[in-house]
């Protein structure tokens, strides 16, 4: 079950103009519930004007072996009218305590041998580099292609400890950038990676059919067009992961319908239940933390996946849902922040 814990900031470190990367030490008593999977993220929670805000950032810090992690890094990137990304760069001190929850996610990858490959764009690159990271240290029989998209040389986050990594493996680490805004002196035009142009890239710079595992990153538009060039180039669905980190508000949003009259919803969390109505045009998420604070979420838009239930009985629309593999949706899972009921009565495992 996840939980929120105060955790003191230790370092904060500037990237670019508009992002910094905050560490967070972690007490002893704490590290076991922080072991993480490299990919995962922390849900970080502050109150302002009276109001919660809560915000899901990717651990770019490797995971460690053996005991929990002593620290945390997380990389916030301004967003336009962040509530949260705005305090981060300009208020957050160390020696702050934040709120912070327990690791969540399932854009992960477990050390393995292999031959795995990453197509990231901006604030993307930061759970990959966790997965990165901790695979090519813990796994000599793994190799890894990173291929990475952003705006400018300047605006690109976390690239020293990219540089350093290609350094430490130069033989199991191909590195791949693509700067969209800028010429490069040596390496790709400049330029978007979009469909076509991963299509004629990909099978030049390596065995497209030979990779155990595609982690797709960033903007919705980019994972997108990755995920359509890669299917074209016969990639299983299986193979293919993907986090997207941003999604505008009206982007593929399913066709509303009223809930139906005296519609409830039973929940079984951290082991308790409880049945409750549900308001007209409320998701099933909104109805459970009125009856159950301590119901798991984070963003509350379909896309980091921590609002994940099992769908035990009835039936549910979800407006969207960037969080959950098709393997998922198919078990059952749904995300209770985008699920409405169909049926008069709907039951969520939020424990399985």
């Amino acid at each position: 079950m996840a939980r929120f814990h105060r955790l003191r900031v230790a370092a904060v470190d500037r990237l670019t103009d508009d992002s910094v990367a905050l560490t967070l030490a972690v007490p002893p008593e704490l590290r076991e519930e922080y072991r993480h999977i490299p990919g995962q993220h922390l849900a970080l929670r502050r109150t302002a004007d009276g109001q919660e805000i809560r915000r899901t950032y990717s651990i770019c810090s490797p995971a460690p072996d053996g005991e929990g992690p002593r620290e945390l890094r997380v990389g916030v990137r301004l967003v336009e009218g962040g509530a949260f990304s705005a305090y981060a760069l300009k208020e957050i001190n160390v020696g702050d305590e934040l709120e912070v929850m327990t690791p969540a996610g399932r854009f992960t990858l477990r050390p393995a041998p292999g031959l795995y490959a990453a197509i990231v764009g901006g604030s993307g690159i930061t759970p990959v580099l966790s997965i990165v990271s901790t695979l090519l240290a813990r796994e000599p029989g793994a190799r890894f292609c990173l291929i990475r998209s952003d705006r400018t040389s300047a605006s690109t986050m976390f690239l020293e400890e990219v540089a350093d990594l290609k350094d430490r493996y130069p033989e199991r680490l191909q590195l791949v950038t693509v700067l969209s805004r800028e010429e490069q002196q040596a390496g790709l035009p400049s330029g978007r990676l979009d469909r076509e142009r991963l299509t004629g890239l990909l099978p030049a710079l390596l065995p497209v059919e030979q990779v155990d595992g595609w982690f797709l990153c960033g903007p919705f538009g980019l994972v997108q067009q990755a995920e359509r060039a890669l299917r074209g180039l016969g990639v299983a669905r299986t193979r293919i992961h993907e986090e997207i980190f941003h999604v505008d508000a009206g982007t593929a949003l399913a066709p509303t319908s009223p809930t139906p009259a005296h519609s409830t919803v039973t929940a079984r969390l951290d082991g308790r239940g409880g049945t409750w109505p549900v308001r007209d045009g409320e998701s099933l998420l909104e109805t459970v933390l009125r009856n159950r604070p301590d119901a798991p979420y984070a963003c509350k838009g379909g896309v980091c996946g921590t609002c994940r239930a099992f769908l035990v009985s009835g039936e549910v629309r979800m407006d969207r849902n960037f969080a959950l593999e098709p393997e998922e949706t198919e078990a059952g899972y749904v995300l209770a922040c985008q699920s409405h009921p169909v049926t008069e009565k709907v039951e969520l495992d939020f424990d399985r």
